[in-house]
């Protein structure tokens, strides 16, 4: 009886033993994983960078990142938020789709990141969207202005100007401000961009009343306008509305000008390079080009000024492009975002970013519609002049 009851005393205390480590040896796990965790994030807020450095994309990751880190500094100058401050995470997809997604991967497992901002093209944004969406991160691009990004899920915003917002302001500008009546569409057919422009550059004529009175197909690649510009010239357009790339622009009037035509040309930020001038010279003269943003310092509010002056200052005198604005303003969309909602949790956070109306950045003044598709004004209109790039003047959009 003894040894039985020693038995069973000794059986007792080794299960109430056994069942006190393992409720210790829990508790001690979670601290340890909360602690990890809090040390993660320790006094920093981190928002990643998703752009390329190298590649065929990096004239706008490189712009991009340059903006973001001007835009933490300012916060991080300023106190920070919620006594924490503001750290870009930055990695090198390379401008490869397949590398974009591994880098989002990467900063939200890895590095914790609440926000991504990029990538500044459609194909990468589209590509690394749904990973974001569902790991509840919020990623906004300050680039993508392709179709059907934000239907992604409802932590993917963008901060850049639409075609579908710009082209119709433009062609309203073209009618009341420069009297155009009637044009020629050059679609170059292999280009989804300039396939996707033509079709809201024609809706807005429409709604204009005015006439398009010739219309051609090119393709990206070709060299030879010759028959094209004879198929046009004789309709004698005000001007030439052309949805494709800067190379193809350059050629197509350096051969309108050949046959004799004077309509100067107007298209999309797919002709914003300085390569158009280039391939095109004296004959893009008059050309005119919008965009999302334009260092224009003699026009330019206290806020834009401020960030003009200071990019000038950490590059040598050059001026910031729109990539660059557009990821100051992610930066800080987020940032504002997290201060209203008082929580860098993106569950919280996303929903006011979402509410965002009428906030003045340095790119423009932004409002999210319901879809969180940003509504940008002023659009630029840049005029080719001594063969540079000119602010020509800038369209409010309603």
């Amino acid at each position: 009886m003894k040894k039985g009851k020693l038995w069973k005393l000794i059986s007792f205390m080794v299960i109430t033993a056994m069942l006190l480590a393992g409720c210790g040896g829990g508790g001690q796990e979670k601290k340890a994983a909360e602690g990890d965790k809090a040390a993660a994030g320790g006094d920093t807020i981190k928002i990643g960078f998703l752009g390329a450095k190298t590649g065929g994309h990096a004239a706008y990751g490189v712009e991009t990142l340059k903006g973001m880190k001007m835009a933490a500094k300012d916060i991080n100058d300023a106190g920070g938020i919620l006594g924490k401050k503001i750290e870009i995470i930055e990695e090198d997809h390379g401008s490869k789709v397949s590398e974009g997604t591994n880098v989002t991967q990467k900063l939200i497992t890895r590095d914790k990141v609440v926000a991504i901002v990029g990538d500044p093209t459609t194909g990468i944004t589209k590509a690394a969207a749904p990973i974001a969406q569902q790991n509840k991160v919020v990623l906004l691009s300050a680039g993508a202005v392709g179709t059907g990004v934000v239907e992604i899920g409802d932590y993917i915003f963008r901060d850049t100007l639409l075609d579908a917002v710009a082209a119709p302001a433009v062609t309203k500008y073209l009618n009341e401000k420069l009297g155009w009546k009637k044009v020629a569409v050059i679609t170059s057919m292999n280009n989804d961009y300039s396939v996707g422009l033509t079709k809201l550059f024609k809706e807005a004529l429409a709604a204009n009343k005015m006439e398009i009175v010739a219309e051609q197909s090119i393709q990206d690649g070709d060299q030879n306008f010759a028959a094209q510009v004879t198929a046009i010239k004789d309709k004698n357009p005000d001007g030439i509305i052309f949805t494709g790339y800067y190379t193809e622009g350059g050629l197509f009037m350096k051969e309108a000008r050949k046959q004799g035509m004077k309509a100067v040309m107007v298209g999309g930020d797919g002709l914003l390079s300085d390569v158009l001038m280039k391939m095109g010279g004296d004959a893009v003269e008059g050309s005119m080009v919008y965009c999302g943003f334009a260092a224009d310092e003699a026009k330019a509010g206290e806020k834009t000024k401020k960030f003009i002056e200071a990019y000038k200052a950490g590059n040598n005198g050059a001026l910031p492009d729109m990539f660059s604005a557009q990821g100051y303003d992610a930066v800080m969309l987020i940032a504002d975002a997290i201060k209203a909602a008082g929580s860098d949790n993106p569950e919280k956070f996303r929903a006011e970013l979402a509410k965002t109306k009428d906030w003045i950045g340095v790119s423009g003044t932004i409002t999210f519609r319901e879809n969180r598709e940003p509504i940008k004004s002023p659009v630029y209109l840049l005029e080719v002049k001594g063969g540079k790039f000119v602010v020509k003047d800038t369209v409010d959009v309603k």
